[in-house]
């Protein structure tokens, strides 16, 4: 059960209309944020590291296949770094926030965080020199993404009971993929310079950017923080955190609070469950989004542009995909949403990696085939729609679970088990690369992840817990 949200018909005008900017103000939140996934996770600055970390690998003498993986490895290497460090930090974090009574503040430094982690990604010049401060600066804003994204869930049980969380969740995950296309679009058109010099549009970079130097690319970055900064002003706005007295503000009693708190997950076999099993999937799908970008510039060499359109169209089935998936999650509950949604997960993952250039499990393609492009293109659409659904109904299940004195404990619990073992997928898929040296092999161990997650889902309860 969610925590008790005033009751629409029972407010005056003046405070249904603060309750609805506050809803607002929310949905703000996944529109500003959803850009450093879309644009710097996944479609541009993700599978711009891998073209020139491959290149810089290339000239050391290394041959292409094993640069592809070399590429690929330090990419996974610097998203479970930043992992690692999420998920020591989250939960203490969480229960420091519930003692506290504030969660602002923290959403205000880890604002901080993402602006200037994600601005810093300008300095990856082509020639490799900054390969290390790239994957520092990206991770320093995957940090401040990620926190932020913790305290602004636990305040989603405050704004709607049961039958409300699943269609606001829902249309918070639809309009942050809506911004993720829209800012992806405008990279596209406006900046990152394709083979050619050009946008995919045949312009010349915007404001003077050099394409020989990669800048309209690298713009990605500043092109994130400014997005983020401008479209966070409605959440600051229009969203205030409920007053809460302080409990035990200090960062040992937080600690020791948690620490019985984690003692005692063993005895709510739901949530216990749920965390377990959320562990899996969520890995499997966060190491899906980051690696799909560098999946096609390695297996199918595919261009940033491409990989781009491909971001367009998965980020547009997202919308649509999460804003009906909240609808459906009010009306039937989170769980058979989750299921469903993995369970899709499972059979495109199998598709992919069935595919290469030239053959599709088997069958010969003639060269120079467009099978290969369409059908990831369309498992892309699929691993979009699928992916937000269960993104979304993941976290209005976390509500069902969530103590309503202590939402941001939970859900810095929900974070730990979403990050403790977040360097796994990440590192399956670079330790399965490295020993097969094939980008296309080292995918799948994610169908393995997916499978044990939906295992889990077992012993989870539909209606959730509050004990």
């Amino acid at each position: 059960m969610s925590m008790a949200a005033p009751d629409p018909s029972a407010l005056s005008p003046g405070a249904l209309r603060t309750a609805q900017r506050r809803i607002y103000g929310w949905w703000a939140f996944d529109w500003a944020s959803q850009p450093y996934f879309t644009l710097c996770l996944t479609f541009v600055f993700g599978p711009y590291f891998a073209a020139v970390a491959t290149d810089s690998f290339m000239a050391s003498g290394l041959s292409e296949q094993v640069a592809d993986a070399r590429a690929q490895s330090l990419w996974s290497l610097g998203q479970t770094a930043s992992g690692i460090v999420i998920a020591l930090c989250a939960p203490i974090l969480g229960a420091f926030a519930d003692n506290t009574g504030r969660r602002m503040p923290w959403i205000v430094l880890f604002s901080t965080f993402y602006v200037i982690g994600a601005f810093s990604l300008w300095y990856m010049v082509p020639d490799g020199s900054f390969l290390v401060g790239a994957l520092i600066a990206f991770g320093i804003g995957l940090i401040g993404a990620e926190f932020t994204t913790i305290f602004t869930n636990s305040m989603l049980p405050e704004l709607g009971d049961d039958s409300a969380i699943g269609r606001l969740s829902g249309t918070g995950f639809a309009w942050g993929y809506a911004g993720g296309v829209l800012a992806l679009f405008l990279m596209l058109i406006f900046f990152a310079e394709g083979e050619s010099g050009t946008t995919f549009v045949g312009l010349q970079p915007a404001l003077g950017l050099d394409p020989e130097a990669r800048e309209g690319t690298r713009f990605v970055g500043p092109f994130t923080a400014i997005w983020y900064a401008v479209f966070m002003v409605p959440f600051f706005l229009w969203v205030r955190e409920p007053r809460r007295p302080a409990t035990h503000p200090s960062f040992g009693a937080a600690l020791r609070d948690l620490v019985q708190t984690v003692k005692g997950l063993p005895k709510r076999v739901s949530l216990f469950a749920y965390l377990g099993s959320s562990m899996f999937y969520r890995d499997a799908l966060n190491a899906l989004y980051g690696f799909g970008g560098t999946y096609a510039v390695l297996v199918l060499n595919w261009s940033i542009t491409q990989v781009g359109i491909f971001g367009i169209l998965g980020a547009v089935t997202s919308a649509v995909a999460t804003w009906i998936g909240g609808k459906v999650d009010s009306a039937v509950g989170p769980k058979p949403v989750i299921i469903g949604a993995i369970v899709t997960l499972v059979v495109v993952c199998a598709v992919v990696l069935g595919m290469t250039r030239d053959h599709l499990w088997g069958l010969a393609l003639a060269e120079g085939s467009s099978v290969p492009d369409i059908t990831f293109y369309i498992c892309g659409a699929i691993i979009g729609g699928a992916g937000g659904v269960l993104q979304s109904a993941s976290r209005t299940m976390m509500c069902r679970h969530a103590p309503p004195a202590r939402p941001t404990e939970a859900f810095g619990l929900y974070a730990l088990s979403g990050k403790a073992t977040a360097f796994i997928g990440p590192a399956l898929i670079g330790l399965t690369t490295w020993v097969t040296e094939s980008a296309r092999l080292g995918m799948v161990p994610l169908i393995g992840l997916f499978t044990i997650g939906l295992v889990l889902l077992i012993w989870v309860r539909a209606e959730g817990e509050t004990a």
